[in-house]
């Protein structure tokens, strides 16, 4: 199993036993982009922006501004990207 394929399993692992009741996408850099982008944050395809991008969500939601997308930064960024996708939908109609 790949590092990216263990460190999704052991997000998902977590999640479940703090109560995180949807699935943790992966951390991986696509991945996070698109999160971002529901958000209306346009990551350039450069490694350092992306962790720039993760450190300041990190640091808005309290989390260690690391800039590592980790189980707890990856699921909140998920979260907030599925309430912002709602919230277009909601507005669309």
């Amino acid at each position: 199993m790949s590092a990216r394929g263990m460190l999704s399993l052991v997000g998902n692992a977590v999640g479940g036993l703090i109560g995180w009741s949807e699935p943790v996408p992966p951390a991986d850099p696509e991945v996070l982009r698109a999160l971002f982008a529901d958000l209306g944050v346009r990551v350039g395809p450069d490694e350092a922006e992306l962790a720039e991008a993760v450190r300041y969500f990190q640091a808005r939601m309290g989390l260690p501004a690391d800039g590592e997308a980790g189980p707890r930064t990856v699921h909140l960024l998920a979260r907030y990207a599925a309430e912002a996708r709602e919230i277009t939908q909601i507005q669309a109609a």
